[in-house]
């Protein structure tokens, strides 16, 4: 009698290259947008135009090994070794806390490691939490019509999660954490009446974590009016709608951004979406948009097709994970929502949120060679 691992292997097919290139086609731009986004900081900082392009390189290609290992290697393999990723990653949120051990940047202690070999610990965590969501809402799915046996569980488990990013502090990672848990959990078949409940219970919190912090209120307080403090905190938002509106059409050219000069903060990071769009027009937003639309579109088709719920739940996910984080960066960037501070998938520069998101995808990927087309 064959066994489920068996059985799988003998209708295993290919991964679904159209979101593999999709991904490809975002990397290929950002390593581009990167390299004109950071090449006046590099030539300011370390004395040549190519030091944050080569840590990018470095960092791409660890990220895609870790996505072509993944996309062959079948993701039930590893499911029995879930609990204990899951305590890996929540132990490495608590010692990046610890001082002397977890570094400091920009008043925020969110690394672990030596400079350019540094990993954000919050990074891992959005990966690991999905993972045990997934893995334990797939086996405990008869208890998730019960709000205290059943949803309360998950919810302690997310809070403490949050809570320790968001001691970092992290207030987008803990966003984004917070909002790929909530597409696994609504997946998953709890009672929306208890989703409804919980969501207004957590009207306060949220509004606590804005506000409790008062760089965190003048940021949601530009998103309003940038205007309002032009110099100070609406800056950021003012300088990149600057960038978005010289674009125009085609953009003034790869290299060619006024903004970067030291006028847009963090244009290689948080803000790159600005400066591609000051190069490369409304072609090259709108290209970017097209491709984040295409990983949704066949992300979220391997999750309907999944041949489990467990994998069903993590291509759901994983997915959403993607496309939240890029739906939130684009939004503040545009004006639209407040600074967050969440990068661009696959755009941004940087090195573990880039490796951690080409794991999602690989993991998506593995997935995809069993859908049931």
């Amino acid at each position: 009698m064959r066994t489920a691992r068996t059985s799988r292997r003998a209708r295993r097919g290919n991964p679904d290259y159209i979101l593999f290139f999709a991904v490809m086609t975002l990397m290929a731009i950002g390593i581009i947008m990167v390299f004109s986004a950071s090449m006046v900081r590099s030539v300011k900082f370390y004395g040549h135009p190519y030091y944050y392009l080569i840590t990018q390189l470095v960092w791409a290609a660890l990220g895609i090994a870790a996505m072509l290992f993944l996309m062959h290697f079948d993701v039930w393999r590893y499911r029995p070794w879930i609990p204990f990723i899951t305590g890996v990653g929540i132990l490495l949120l608590i010692i990046v806390l610890i001082p002397g051990i977890g570094q400091v940047r920009n008043d925020a202690r969110r690394w672990l490691g030596y400079r350019q070999l540094s990993f954000q610990p919050a990074e891992v965590a959005k990966v690991t939490t999905l993972l045990f969501l997934a893995d334990s809402m797939a086996k405990r799915r008869d208890k998730l019509g019960s709000l205290v046996k059943g949803l309360g569980p998950y919810l302690v488990f997310l809070g403490l999660t949050c809570g320790l990013v968001l001691l970092e502090p992290d207030l987008g990672t803990a966003i984004a954490i917070a909002g790929g848990a909530a597409v696994v959990i609504f997946v998953s078949g709890v009672n929306w009446l208890h989703l409804l409940a919980v969501g207004a219970a957590s009207v306060p919190a949220l509004v606590w974590a804005v506000f409790a912090e008062e760089y965190r209120r003048k940021r949601f307080l530009a998103f309003l009016d940038p205007w309002a403090d032009p110099d100070g905190a609406g800056w950021q938002i003012i300088q990149a709608l600057y960038a978005l509106g010289t674009g125009g059409p085609f953009g003034t050219g790869i290299g060619y951004a006024r903004q970067k000069w030291f006028y847009l903060p963090e244009p290689d990071t948080d803000f790159i979406f600005a400066v591609l769009g000051e190069e490369m027009g409304f072609f090259g937003t709108s290209l970017v948009l097209a491709l984040f639309l295409v990983v949704a579109w066949r992300g979220f088709r391997t999750a309907m097709a999944a041949p489990d719920r467990f994998s069903c739940l993590l291509a759901a996910g994983l997915t959403s994970l993607i496309v939240f984080q890029a739906a939130i960066n684009i939004g503040v960037v545009t004006g639209s929502l407040p600074i967050t501070g969440i990068p661009l998938p696959f755009i941004s520069r940087g090195g573990s949120a880039l490796v951690m998101n080409f794991v999602a995808i690989g993991i998506v990927l593995n997935i995809s060679r069993y859908a049931n087309r």
